[in-house]
């Protein structure tokens, strides 16, 4: 499956592979496979977010994206998780005020459920959460958090 997901193209420069490629999934042996549907859900964000992100900022860095649910419970994640429909992306920021200025455009340039300026300040690590659905009007949702 792998050589078939590095090759699936989601749009113009994201792949299903990057999608859904997960160190915690290598690491425990966890199967991240998503089903069509996800699949669907995957395209969309990129099209609508992260495709836009991308012609702005260049090269993004997906650290999660899809995540089956043994996956989910493995790294901590929520039980009701975008992640696991294939409709959020959590983006790699190198510094709070590229994070912010990336925040700011996809506020106002993009059609976005939810969107999490999260860090973590024992570690100073940053990132962007963001989402996007096709089964109900996205909510444009967005604040910043601090994650423990």
């Amino acid at each position: 499956m792998e050589n078939k997901q590095e090759k699936r193209m989601l749009s113009e420069h994201f792949t299903l592979s990057e999608m859904v490629r997960s160190g915690t999934a290598i690491r425990y042996g966890i199967d991240n496979t998503p089903a069509e549907e996800a699949i669907e859900n995957l395209t969309l964000l990129c099209r609508n977010v992260l495709e836009p992100l991308r012609r702005r900022f260049g090269v993004i860095r997906i650290t999660s994206g899809y995540r089956s649910q043994a996956l989910n419970r493995a790294v901590g994640g929520a039980r009701t998780s975008q992640h696991l429909t294939g409709e959020a992306a959590d983006i790699h920021i190198g510094c709070e005020e590229a994070g912010q200025k990336m925040y700011d455009f996809i506020c106002r340039h993009t059609d976005f459920d939810q969107l999490l300026f999260e860090r973590r300040p024992k570690t100073g690590c940053c990132w962007l959460h963001v989402s996007h659905t096709a089964r109900r009007p996205n909510r444009r949702q967005a604040s910043r958090l601090t994650v423990r």
